[in-house]
């Protein structure tokens, strides 16, 4: 089985007040975080930071306390079984000029339950729904 290793940051801000997450819509239709595939000789903070850059142009502090992942298989284009885990981190941004990159053709910042329902996945909601717990919980806004 092949095997592939991401990661990826769950950035929010707050905007009058409420907290607002950045999703990005991608070519493919799905709605998700920014995140890819790690690359050689990378910590996984390191590939959620420059992922980030690359696919919104923005960069941020990696909250310390937070990271959550997933493992899910599915078939590659050639028809190969993968397995793929995806370790995700929190970011939060003052700066909310996106950039989007070629692999993206649209983004929205949107409050929790919002996001919630616009993420196109299940386990990105779960990554979402512990993500707001813990800013809740940590960040006094």
């Amino acid at each position: 089985m092949h095997e592939i290793i991401s990661a990826g940051v769950v950035i929010y801000r707050v905007h009058n007040n409420t907290i607002e997450y950045l999703l990005l819509h991608h070519i493919a239709g799905h709605w998700d975080f920014a995140k890819g595939k790690m690359e050689a000789n990378e910590s996984k903070e390191e590939t959620a930071l420059r992922e980030l850059h690359e696919e919104a142009g923005l960069r941020t502090t990696l909250q310390e306390g937070f990271s959550d992942s997933m493992t899910y298989t599915f078939r590659n284009r050639e028809g190969v079984l993968t397995k793929k885990s995806v370790f995700y981190f929190l970011g939060r941004v003052n700066d909310e000029q996106v950039v989007l990159s070629h692999e993206h053709k649209d983004y929205v910042w949107l409050a929790y339950k919002d996001a919630y329902t616009k993420l196109t996945y299940d386990n990105a909601r779960a990554v979402l729904e512990k993500a707001h717990a813990f800013i809740k919980k940590h960040d006094a806004q």
